[in-house]
């Protein structure tokens, strides 16, 4: 299994950035939601997360296929939620242009 640090400089998770908004945000309880590609390093990318921000950060297992697919079934703990993070995975993101 590849490190967080790996992982990372793979897809550019931008984790710093994530918990900069987090912050910013006040977010008690954040849902993150992964594509299948990401999802095998979740529970890395949450204990990293949850050190920088103190968060209760809950993860999104159904399905991600891009930036419309809003995860369903959520009424129920939808309030309590202060924020979405989706994360998404393209290797060939262009350095360049970040």
């Amino acid at each position: 299994m590849k490190s967080l640090k790996e992982i990372d400089l793979q897809y550019n998770l931008e984790l710093n950035k994530i918990a900069s908004e987090i912050k910013k945000k006040k977010a008690k309880i954040v849902l993150l939601q992964f594509p299948e590609g990401i999802k095998p390093y979740a529970t890395a990318i949450v204990n990293a997360l949850e050190k920088k921000t103190h968060a209760e950060l809950l993860i999104w297992l159904g399905s991600c296929f891009g930036a419309c697919d809003f995860p369903l079934g959520l009424e129920k703990i939808r309030p309590k939620i202060d924020l979405i993070i989706q994360f998404g995975h393209n290797e060939k993101m262009p350095t360049c242009c970040k």
